[in-house]
């Protein structure tokens, strides 16, 4: 597969995972609304770097996958196990004064990861921190402009390269429609991922997932 059909496959893959962004909520509390809200933020770096990837805007398509994750990881801490006080800032209008305040609350990802432990489903836990073991450091490399950056952007991104980015990119996307389920409630969409997965399994990484 070259990476206009992979681009093509994957976005396919999108259209049937964005759908499950309409599914009711279980519940009109707070954490519920922010977190499907994070899971729309995690889809829209999905399709931007398959836009960015498209275009020929590799490093930038490349950072935004870490962007992708923090939002899917961000989406979990506020359905598991932000404060209410947290989620109550994080809610507030939006003013120099409630950014400051709310920008006091959030943990850094390695936080969250630590406070979703024995609360979030231990599945999607799995997932998570193997994706933040094998991929994170590389990633921050690319949005923070280290060697990775310099390098890949120097000398060119291979297509092995190309095709694990796009497909660590479709695997988040896979977590975060599986966290919409969660938050609909609706044990009738439960059986839909895994179909979806087998379908588009060309489109999705092993469980260990390298960008470097």
């Amino acid at each position: 597969m070259d990476i206009n059909q992979l681009l093509a496959s994957s976005l396919n893959l999108e259209t049937r995972l964005t759908k499950f962004l309409s599914l009711p909520l279980y519940d009109s509390s707070e954490r519920i609304k922010l977190s499907k809200i994070m899971c729309s933020i995690a889809f829209e770096h999905a399709e931007s770097t398959k836009i960015l990837i498209a275009s020929g805007n590799l490093t930038s398509a490349t950072g935004l996958v870490r962007l992708q994750y923090e939002a899917l990881v961000r989406a979990m801490w506020l359905r598991y196990s932000a404060s209410d006080n947290a989620v109550s800032k994080l809610n507030s209008e939006l003013s120099n004064d409630s950014a400051r305040r709310a920008a006091n609350q959030l943990p850094t990802l390695t936080e969250m990861l630590t406070k979703l432990e024995g609360k979030a489903p231990a599945e999607a836990m799995e997932l998570l921190i193997e994706f933040k073991e094998y991929s994170w450091k590389p990633l921050n490399s690319y949005v923070h402009g280290g060697i990775h950056a310099m390098n890949r952007h120097s000398k060119g991104y291979s297509l092995p390269l190309l095709v694990q980015v796009l497909k660590a990119s479709n695997g988040v996307s896979t977590m975060v429609a599986m966290l919409l389920v969660i938050l609909a409630g609706d044990t009738q969409q439960t059986g839909k991922i895994p179909s979806i997965q087998k379908e588009f399994s060309d489109c999705l990484p092993d469980i260990k997932v390298s960008t470097e």
